[in-house]
């Protein structure tokens, strides 16, 4: 049988002075959930990250496979150019911090069940901004500085950034699903 505590409401309850059985569980307040504004916002920038990569890996790259080599080096050189910006910075690195920051919060209040959700999403934003250090950017920055033909510099950049774009895609797709598991779940 549960434990029971005599519980009294105040008088802006409507009955003062009277009093009522309730289980142990329900007398003792809960810890703290994760703080749902840090949750959301990773989950609402890891969305945005994701719907970026994912529509260059269905949209743009399989449109700029259908250009020649002179186009396609020029359009990835002006996108290049244009989207390290603060609308793309903000969701791009705040993602993986406001996770952190989630998960954090989680742990201080005692974890949950919600707590591996955050967790996982902070682990797979971090591995789309690695995936995007170590192999976007640098092939971005090669082809920005290439100086001989556009046929050269496509077959040494379309192939690799568009792979490296897919599993960027997956990984920041994932985060933003365990983000949103750990929101449905809190």
């Amino acid at each position: 049988m549960p434990t029971l505590v005599q519980w009294r409401p105040s008088a802006r309850a409507g009955r003062p002075g009277t009093s009522h059985a309730v289980p142990q569980a329900l007398a003792r307040p809960r810890a703290p959930p994760c703080p749902a504004g840090a949750l959301v916002a990773a989950t609402i920038t890891g969305g945005l990250v994701a719907g970026l990569f994912t529509g260059f890996a269905y949209g743009v790259m399989p449109a700029l496979r259908r250009v020649d080599d002179d186009t396609f080096v020029r359009v990835m050189r002006r996108i290049n150019e244009v989207i390290p910006n603060p609308w793309f910075l903000l969701p791009f690195l705040g993602t993986p911090l406001l996770a952190a920051l989630a998960a954090a919060t989680h742990l201080t209040s005692g974890g949950g069940t919600a707590l591996p959700w955050p967790l996982a999403g902070l682990a797979l934003s971090l591995t789309t901004v690695a995936v995007t250090g170590a192999v976007n950017v640098p092939l971005n920055t090669a082809l920005a500085a290439t100086g001989g033909t556009a046929s050269t510099a496509r077959r040494a950049f379309e192939r690799r950034w568009t792979r490296a774009n897919v599993v960027r895609s997956v990984t920041a797709t994932a985060a933003v699903a365990c983000l949103a598991l750990g929101l449905a779940l809190d």
